[in-house]
């Protein structure tokens, strides 16, 4: 893509940090809207725009034309977290965190076997054919969830999208809620600091491969996200901080095994399964520990949780380019086994979640509400 519109080797990573900054701006104005509208109706709506802003990309004649496609499919692609609230909305009571377990890893297989899929387009047809498929298929989907989802629970259309937008903001001062978004920062950050700068040092001396053995990689990552899906398991019995502390320890030790690129292809799978297994562990439980936390506002909750997320994700990638291109794959690996122990220092020094927070304000206190509050 930087060849073909222009763009510098440096500046690279703007390629996914652009559709991570559309994905911000989502996240604060299209996510919160699954608390007072059918979300089901959203997931619709969202996924044909994101087929929209995917085909611009496939046929920009320059990069700036490809820059907005990008960040128009980042902006709707939040369809994610609509329906990440969806399913805990829908879950019967003791089966959240499984089927958030099963969700996250159709997410994660979708990205990964993505990865698998965009490097044999690549070699066939060129980068174009992979926004053009994806294009299609989020068209298909649209139609899909449109007639084969089940419909969302009663949204709580009293409440007005500018309170909606400061319930948001309430969010960032709750403990828990801060705690388990900055894990989340440091978290995705690691995690986009292997995945956006991988293919440089792999298309370079010695390995030169090609995009579809590139892609290959992500057989190893699907391994990983896959053993992850009992994580969510692990959060209904209780043990949603314990498996983060592990998964965090683990996702550093896999930074060792990455660091080997340079000579061996083996640890580096290896440190590919350790890295997306704890990636994939701590995301399950930082969203079933949320969900359970802001039952009211599980849109609200998800949506600024997934700000971490795309800040997190936007810095790792922009940063892991600059890095190689100074130091090579040593500048990537420190990176990222320091983002690592950061989210392991934060998940030690945060509090223990409560079983439910707070309700966040959502509308105007009744006169009965004030009586129940002043006994």
């Amino acid at each position: 893509m930087g060849r073909d519109l222009g763009v510098p080797t440096g500046s690279l990573g703007w390629l996914v940090a652009i559709g991570q900054l559309g994905y911000l701006a989502g996240l604060v104005l299209l996510v919160p809207l699954g608390d007072v509208l059918d979300r089901r109706r959203l997931i619709t709506v969202h996924l044909a725009l994101v087929a929209a802003g995917l085909a611009v990309t496939a046929v920009a004649p320059l990069a700036w034309t490809a820059f907005a496609g990008l960040a128009a499919a980042g902006v709707f692609a939040v369809v994610v977290q609509t329906t990440v609230a969806y399913t805990a909305s829908i879950s019967p009571p003791g089966e959240a965190g499984r089927n958030l377990g099963i969700v996250t890893s159709g997410v994660v297989i979708g990205i990964l076997g993505a990865r698998i899929i965009a490097g044999v387009l690549a070699d066939v047809w060129g980068w174009r054919s992979i926004y053009l498929t994806l294009a299609v298929l989020a068209a298909v989907l649209a139609v899909l969830v449109r007639t084969a989802l089940p419909a969302d629970a009663r949204p709580d259309t009293a409440v007005r999208y500018g309170r909606l937008l400061r319930s948001f903001g309430v969010m960032f001062t709750r403990p828990v809620f801060l705690g388990r978004g900055l894990i989340a920062f440091f978290l995705f950050a690691s995690f986009g600091a292997l995945w956006s700068g991988m293919a440089l040092p792999l298309a370079g001396a010695p390995w030169h491969l090609s995009q579809t053995q590139i892609g290959l990689f992500g057989v190893a990552g699907l391994a990983g996200a896959l053993g992850a899906a009992r994580s969510g398991r692990w959060g209904d019995g209780g043990h949603a901080r314990r498996v983060t502390g592990l998964a965090l320890a683990l996702l550093a030790v896999s930074w060792a095994a990455i660091g080997q690129l340079t000579w061996s292809l083996p640890l580096l799978v290896l440190g590919v399964i350790l890295l997306d297994f704890a990636v994939q562990a701590v995301h399950v439980s930082n969203q079933h520990t949320l969900a359970g936390a802001y039952p009211g506002r599980t849109s609200t909750a998800i949506g600024a949780y997934m700000v971490f997320y795309s800040l997190g994700s936007a810095a790792g990638a922009a940063a892991t380019t600059a890095l190689f291109d100074v130091a090579g794959w040593t500048g990537p690996t420190v990176l990222g086994a320091v983002l690592a122990l950061c989210a392991l220092a934060t998940w030690a020094l945060s509090p223990n979640p409560a079983p439910a927070a707070r309700p966040l304000p959502s509308k105007s206190p009744t006169p009965a509400t004030r009586h129940q509050a002043k006994a």
